[in-house]
């Protein structure tokens, strides 16, 4: 299968844009269940994609995971139900490199809800998105597969303006995150962390992407 055969579902148009460029057929999910099941189907239906992959950041749910830890893993929980990974494309991938993590409905903002999921699922982390696509995936019996970055330690809470920073079309909302910055001025340096390990998971995504095989 060729790279352009591979369907990724990804939040941001950043990521969407050196996905592109490095041979993936992409669609923009915005960070939401809705967006993500909404882009898979698009990758099926219009692009005609033969496999699909769940791609970008996540928040670390079991403790010591820092910012750019790389988790390829070998299933998505999503509630009670668990959608394993396709064996060719965790290969193609590089892994299996961690246990299943969460496919979770919102975003997870403090230490202590991660600390409770992780308890009750046994996950190493949580995304948005990937849940959605495992559903698409099983529906249209493609494989399916899960690349992520840490972003989110599990120590950490988040501050009001991360809530607020995405688009639907991937884009950073400015105007949101200017007026939650002037309600809490507080949270700028939590936000600053925020930033700044966000841009750590995405280099190394970047870089994980290009040691991949050109095909799988």
């Amino acid at each position: 299968m060729d790279r352009a055969k591979i369907g990724i579902v990804t939040g941001l148009q950043a990521e969407a844009q050196w996905l592109r460029d490095a041979g993936f057929t992409v669609m923009i999910g915005g960070g939401t269940p809705l967006g993500a099941r909404k882009a898979a189907e698009a990758l099926v239906d219009e692009q005609g994609v033969l496999g699909l992959l769940s791609f970008g950041l996540a928040g670390g749910l079991q403790k010591g995971l820092k910012p750019g830890r790389i988790l390829v893993p070998s299933a998505i929980q999503a509630g009670l139900l668990t959608f394993p990974c396709d064996y060719r494309l965790l290969e193609f991938l590089g892994g299996p490199l961690a246990g299943p993590i969460l496919g979770w409905h919102k975003i997870v903002t403090s230490a202590e809800e991660k600390q409770l999921l992780s308890q009750r699922y046994h996950v190493a982390a949580v995304d948005l998105e990937s849940g959605a696509v495992a559903e698409v995936a099983k529906e249209r019996e493609l494989p399916f597969a899960v690349l992520r970055a840490v972003a989110d330690p599990a120590e950490r809470d988040l501050p009001p303006a991360a809530l607020v920073a995405l688009k639907a079309d991937g884009k950073l909302d400015g105007m949101a995150l200017a007026r939650s910055i002037l309600r809490q001025p507080r949270q700028i340096p939590g936000l600053i962390k925020v930033g700044r390990d966000a841009a750590a998971a995405r280099k190394a995504l970047i870089n994980w992407v290009k040691t991949l095989p050109e095909k799988i």
